[in-house]
C-alpha cells in the first residue's frame, strides 16, 4: 500500500540519524551522520543544527542540492527495514528565533551554549523527492 507524505514523515521523525550528503569544492560527494532530533515536518521538510564553520555549511552555501538517506532498524515479520533516499535544497538559517523553535534539549550535549553557541546554524532541507523502500513496498513522492 502506498504511503502519504505524512506516513513518511511520521517514519523519518522516528529515525534519529540521517546521513547528509553534500557537495564537495572537488565535485565530489561527502556524508555525514546528522540528528534530526524528531524534527521532520509533514511537507518534506528536516531540520539540523551545525556550526558555521563546517565543511557540511560550507558545501552547502556553495551548492545548496543535498541527498539525505534513512533506514529504520527493524522491519515487520522478518522483513528488511525502512529505506528512505529524499534529494532537496538546504538552506542555512542563522535566525536565533527559529533555533528556539527547533532546539530540544537533547542538542545540549552537543552545543553546550545552546541557542547561544557561537556560530551555531540550522540547516533546513525542504526535500524535491521522496522514494522509499518498505518491504516488497516501494514508492515515490515528488514536490511541485
Amino acid at each position: 500500500m502506498a504511503k502519504s507524505l505524512t506516513d513518511l514523515a511520521d517514519i523519518m521523525r522516528d529515525i534519529d540519524f540521517t546521513m547528509l550528503s553534500t557537495k564537495t569544492a572537488d565535485g565530489g560527494i561527502a556524508a555525514r551522520p546528522m540528528s534530526n532530533n524528531g524534527d521532520v515536518d509533514y511537507d518534506g521538510d528536516s531540520w539540523f543544527f551545525a556550526l558555521d564553520t563546517t565543511h557540511t555549511v560550507q558545501e552547502i552555501e556553495a551548492d545548496a542540492n543535498v541527498g539525505l538517506t534513512l533506514h529504520g532498524n527493524t522491519g515487520l515479520l522478518g522483513k528488511p527495514p525502512v529505506f528512505i533516499a529524499a534529494e532537496g535544497k538546504a538552506q542555512i538559517v542563522r535566525d536565533k528565533a527559529a533555533f528556539e523553535k527547533h532546539w530540544v534539549k537533547d542538542l545540549d550535549r552537543w552545543f553546550e551554549q545552546g541557542v547561544d553557541t557561537p556560530g551555531l546554524v540550522l540547516i533546513h532541507v525542504h526535500a524535491d523527492r521522496i522514494h522509499y523502500w518498505d518491504g516488497e513496498d516501494q514508492g515515490e513522492i515528488r514536490f511541485a
